[in-house]
C-alpha cells in the first residue's frame, strides 16, 4: 500500500482528501504546516507528498525546496496543491522541485490520475 503525506492546513480540505484517498486504498499521513511536513517526510518516508503551497510556519514553497535538497527525501514526488491558478504558478511550483501541480478546489479524479502516474514512475525508475 502506498503511503501519501498530505500537508494541508485547511481542516475541511484535509478531511475530504484524506478520506477519499483512504477509500482508494492509500495510507494517509497528515501534517498541518510545512515544517511538520518536512519532519514527517523524513521520519515516515512516504511514497508521495501532496503539498499545499500556502501553509503556516513554513510555506509549501520552502518545504518543497528543503525536501528536494535532503538525500532521504529528494526522490519523493511532490504534487503542489494551490488556489493560485495564475499564469506562471505551475512553473514556479516545478521550479521549487514539485513534480506536478493541482489547483484548488481539487478535482479528485484528475488528482488521483496524477498520483497514480507519479507512483508508477517511481516504481519503474
Amino acid at each position: 500500500m502506498s503511503k501519501i503525506l498530505l500537508v494541508e492546513d485547511n481542516e475541511m480540505n484535509r478531511d475530504m482528501l484524506s478520506r477519499r484517498l483512504q477509500r482508494k486504498g492509500y495510507e494517509v499521513l497528515i501534517a498541518i504546516d510545512g515544517k511538520q511536513g518536512v519532519e514527517l517526510a523524513l521520519s515516515e518516508n512516504p511514497n508521495l507528498i501532496l503539498m499545499d503551497m500556502s501553509l503556516p510556519v513554513m510555506d509549501g514553497w520552502e518545504a518543497a525546496q528543503q525536501l528536494k535538497t535532503i538525500p532521504e527525501t529528494m526522490d519523493i514526488p511532490i504534487i503542489a496543491l494551490t488556489a493560485h491558478a495564475m499564469a506562471g504558478d505551475r512553473e514556479k511550483c516545478l521550479a521549487v522541485g514539485c513534480n506536478d501541480y493541482e489547483t484548488k478546489p481539487v478535482e479528485f479524479s484528475r488528482l488521483l490520475g496524477k498520483i497514480q502516474a507519479l507512483l508508477e514512475q517511481k516504481v519503474t525508475s
